[in-house]
């Protein structure tokens, strides 16, 4: 699998969207610069920022996306960037299903090689905020389908299994 640009999230269904179980008071920590939809961070609530090493779970990037020119941009040119982030993360539940091209990557932007996935493949979340295979995370998801997005790139629809 290959991705052009940033992450993108499709929400099949996510819970959130009708349970309100969605976070947006708190900034990146300050070691943050970027953050792409489909990644996971935590709501440190205790030190008062998003991070990847606090307590607490994991948490789904899910910003609200703002592009100005519909003409030439698409979801893969856009990401939170700057010294002040605040994201909008989203809780998932066993049962929640989206579509995703925010997996383990192996380069960076502009395209970034993905981890190759199939069927049935089940992925934790990596200490860097990754979908990835065989990692050791109490959230486990399952690909139930090798997909694209919108914009025709290679991403994987997944489900919270535990």
């Amino acid at each position: 699998m290959k991705r052009l640009g940033y992450g993108q999230v499709e929400p099949n269904h996510l819970s959130a969207q009708r349970t309100g179980q969605i976070y947006a008071q708190l900034p990146a920590a300050s070691t943050i610069k970027v953050l792409e939809n489909g990644e996971f961070v935590k709501y440190d609530y205790e030190n008062g920022e998003v991070n990847k090493t606090g307590d607490g779970e994991w948490m789904l990037v899910f910003n609200e996306v703002k592009l100005y020119d519909g003409y030439r941009e698409t979801y893969k040119d856009f990401a939170l960037k700057g010294d002040e982030i605040y994201p909008r993360v989203f809780k998932t539940n066993v049962g929640d299903i989206y579509t995703t091209n925010m997996v383990e990557k192996a380069s960076t932007l502009p395209e970034t090689t993905l981890t190759d996935l199939e069927v049935g493949d089940d992925m934790g979340i990596s200490d860097n905020g990754y979908l990835t295979k065989d990692a050791n995370s109490d959230i486990q998801f399952k690909v139930v389908k090798v997909y694209t997005l919108a914009d025709g790139q290679a991403a994987v629809k997944v489900q919270r299994i535990a």
